[in-house]
């Protein structure tokens, strides 16, 4: 559940975010959205994939963080042991809301505003202590260095939903998207299938002609597609995680 709250330099002025607590958002995540900008940094750890919404056929860009429902193999001794953290979580608690405004020129339009997530264990209310967390205001009411950096995560995750649209409607349209199949065994011998994902056909890819190669390299997209196939080879690492923790327990 979430409980979003416009955020107001008055009301808030004593309001606080642990950011350290971000990650516990993504404790019991096994796969999460994640846009282009950040491509380079996951794939160091972090499978990337796309998976299809059965319903409206929409494709996702996602990072795999294990292989079952709630199952986050970076999430190890109450903390996350990832060398990279999406920016999905690191934007917790903070999200885009919309509100009618009027005014007497276009009459009501939809604006955007920055909420935040009062429900997040990194909100702290009325604290006055500075050596908890992060504030949101100056005591003047000006916005703190951590909130426009936060403002800037939000920017870039939504300026990122249209750039993966672009890049997925490329893919789309050149047929470069295939089933990704996949079985595996861990130690104790349990197998799971990785069904309903998605990756490029490197075939089609390499049989592309020039001008489409170009116009991806132009858009930059190429270089997602060949992060996107060179990431693959964390799914091995992440069984490794998996057969690990098995072994453990």
């Amino acid at each position: 559940m979430t409980n979003l709250v416009a955020i107001d330099n008055k009301i808030h002025k004593n309001v606080r975010i642990d950011n350290k607590k971000a990650e516990l958002h993504g404790a019991e995540l096994h796969m999460i959205p994640v846009v282009l900008s950040e491509f380079s940094n996951l794939a160091v750890q972090y499978p990337i994939v796309l998976t299809k919404n059965g319903d409206t056929g929409q494709f996702t860009c996602i990072a795999m963080l294990g292989f079952k429902p709630h199952e986050n193999l970076f999430w190890q001794n109450g903390q996350w042991q990832g060398l990279y953290l999406p920016l999905q979580i690191q934007r917790q608690p903070f999200f885009v809301g919309n509100v009618d405004v009027e005014n007497s020129v276009e009459g009501v339009k939809s604006q955007q505003i920055v909420c935040v997530d009062f429900d997040s264990p990194t909100v702290v209310e009325n604290c006055h202590d500075k050596t908890q967390g992060e504030p949101l205001f100056t005591g003047d009411g000006v916005e703190t260095e951590f909130f426009q950096q936060a403002k800037t995560k939000i920017a870039q995750l939504l300026q990122g939903e249209v750039t993966n649209q672009h890049f997925i409607d490329n893919l789309k349209s050149l047929d470069l998207l295939q089933p990704l199949s996949v079985q595996i065994s861990f130690v104790n011998q349990e197998k799971t299938r990785l069904n309903g994902l998605y990756t490029i056909d490197k075939e089609k890819l390499a049989a592309l002609s020039e001008a489409n190669v170009y116009a991806l390299h132009q858009s930059g997209f190429l270089e997602a597609i060949y992060t996107m196939i060179a990431s693959l080879g964390q799914i091995y690492a992440l069984i490794d995680k998996k057969n690990k923790q098995i072994e453990e327990k």
